[in-house]
């Protein structure tokens, strides 16, 4: 029951909180207090996971005759993301300290929170997809009256994209139900499918738009710079991931044979991805684009690995998912914080910003530097993993993506060139660049961990391997 109430109780409360707390500024602390006790559970549910398969929480709200029971499991996989989610969330709030309209704001967060949690806990296909499709009201609304300028267009189209998206998921999860008479993940069988191609074309499609993989990216440049910076965080940490996520469990683990069948596809747009996002990130001179675009960049990253379908492989684009959720942050939480303190997104507007805030290039810096996969950084782990193991799987033809790596190493040191350094900008030289505090704090604590982990990987190794290994009984990959 405990379980349930991690999903249902933000959901439900999340407006009685708004109402409460509306003429108060309390709404924040409430919003810190619930997301470190969801950390606290997520932990806790860590600790006591089997070695291998999945561990039941509970069956709730059972209608038997329709397969529509709401199984909640867990296995390593599904922890690690709610570990990565609530911290995530922890690190959104202190971000978003000095946000106006708070009330509004953090409910909604909570009610993101639930919303997130039943996706990563509920192994009922159909109780997924309503969680899948609930994470978008609370983003629509954070998008559409906290954005910027053309916040309601970007917010339009981020929903239209992914729940056009999401049709292909539900109809695939009804093919399913229909060759297989049931809704539960763990029952389905790929060998007793009548129509697997189908089935898989409709999956993929419709988590590629999520992940997003090129050419299905075009909504997340909008949405990313309308959003407030620390949704942004949000999109590209926990929404990003949560495509990902979705890949591996219903597509290649769900369906190992045609996965196999089709890696090549996933390579390709995995390459094309990383290679056209790399670019237009060169090009950009919006700033915050800019960083939206090398985020699509890693992401097709996460894709190769995957298409190797291989445990070094798998683990690799899993290490490189939360090392990405970690450098992308900090890149737009002060991509944000300049915007606001200059009124401009574009870099000609900026320049020798090192002399007015220290403290905070030199954050942009370092975490501009694990984006394009410095040593010592969790970029150059994820991305030396996923080279490796793209090679062992592929040959030294799939050196290629090396050439990502170039790009992103182009498009980093020139955007430091133009917005960092040089000669103070007249927008610069009249600006006070003074932060919150607990909001530095956050930056802080996003460095920390990328360093962290960038020279001492093997403990989130150790926890990556265990996902992949308790799945083995599963199939499915080399």
């Amino acid at each position: 029951m405990s379980s349930l109430i991690l999903i249902f109780a933000p959901i439900f409360l999340s407006g009685f909180i708004y109402l409460a707390t509306k003429k108060t500024d309390i709404t924040k602390y409430l919003a810190l207090g619930f997301f470190i006790f969801l950390l606290f559970k997520s932990v806790l549910l860590y600790n006591v996971l089997p070695t291998s398969g999945y561990m039941l929480l509970g069956e709730f709200l059972k209608v038997p005759q329709f397969s529509f029971t709401l199984t909640l499991q867990v296995d390593h996989l599904s922890v690690i993301m709610l570990i990565l989610t609530s911290i995530l969330l922890i690190l959104v709030t202190l971000s978003s300290w000095s946000m106006k309209n708070q009330a509004g704001y953090f409910a909604l967060l909570i009610f993101f929170s639930g919303a997130i949690f039943g996706v990563f806990m509920s192994t009922n296909l159909l109780w997924f997809f309503i969680f899948w499709e609930l994470t978008l009201i609370p983003m629509y609304f954070l998008i559409g009256i906290y954005g910027a300028e053309k916040r309601v267009f970007a917010a339009v189209k981020f929903f239209l994209y992914t729940h056009v998206a999401s049709m292909l998921i539900l109809l695939a999860f009804f093919l399913l139900f229909k060759q297989t008479g049931t809704f539960e993940l763990t029952m389905i069988k790929e060998v007793v499918l009548v129509t697997p191609t189908l089935i898989w074309w409709l999956l993929f499609l419709g988590f590629a738009v999520k992940m997003p993989l090129f050419p299905f990216h075009t909504w997340l440049p909008d949405a990313h710079v309308q959003a407030p910076a620390p949704i942004s965080v949000l999109l590209a940490g926990v929404l990003l991931k949560m495509g990902a996520y979705a890949m591996i469990r219903f597509v290649i683990f769900l369906m190992p044979e045609e996965s196999q069948k089709y890696a090549f596809v996933l390579l390709a747009l995995g390459i094309i991805s990383l290679l056209y996002a790399g670019f237009m990130a060169l090009y950009e001179t919006h700033l915050k684009k800019m960083v939206a675009y090398s985020s699509i960049s890693h992401m097709g990253l996460v894709a190769i690995a995957m298409s190797t379908l291989s445990y070094e492989g798998l683990s690799a684009s899993l290490f490189e998912m939360i090392g990405h959720a970690f450098i992308i942050s900090p890149l737009f939480l002060i991509a944000g914080f300049l915007h606001h303190k200059t009124s401009s997104w574009y870099m000609k507007d900026m320049g020798g910003i090192m002399q007015k805030a220290p403290y905070i290039s030199a954050i942009f810096v370092f975490a501009g530097l694990g984006a394009l996969g410095l040593p010592s950084t969790m970029g150059f782990i994820g991305e030396i993993t996923i080279l490796l193991s793209s090679m062992k799987a592929y040959g030294v033809w799939v050196g290629i993506i090396v050439l990502g790596s170039i790009i992103a190493s182009s498009y980093i040191i020139w955007t430091m060139r133009r917005v960092i350094y040089g000669s103070m900008s007249e927008v610069v030289a009249k600006t006070d660049f003074t932060i919150n505090r607990v909001e530095f704090f956050a930056l802080c604590i996003f460095t920390f961990v990328i360093l962290f982990f960038g020279l001492y990987p093997a403990p989130l190794f150790d926890v990556i391997n265990q996902a992949f290994g308790s799945m083995q009984s599963l199939g499915g990959v080399k």
